[in-house]
């Protein structure tokens, strides 16, 4: 019974998938990427702060937090600017 219900929510995320439009992709796409460009560079600065000790490497921590965050407020605005792109279909 499980491996049907996930089966049946795997094919309704593709079906659901399957409604956007192309540029209603495109934009959600950019913003995706740019999200996961914040990402990469939050990673890269946690990194750098396991190097650094006391306010240097607090410092660094958030940051990243930041960027991080940023980079979700940025996939909210990929979701939101997306949406209103099928709105205006």
């Amino acid at each position: 019974m499980k491996t049907f219900v996930a089966v049946l929510g795997l094919a309704s995320l593709v079906a659901l998938s399957a409604c956007d439009s192309a540029k209603e992709n495109k934009v959600e796409n950019a913003y995706e990427n740019q999200a996961d460009a914040l990402d990469n560079q939050a990673e890269n600065m946690e990194a750098a702060a396991d190097n650094l000790s006391g306010n240097a490497e607090n410092a660094a921590e958030n940051a990243a937090d930041a960027l991080e965050n940023k980079a979700d407020a940025t996939r909210e605005a990929g979701e939101k600017a997306a949406d209103a792109v099928e709105k205006h279909k």
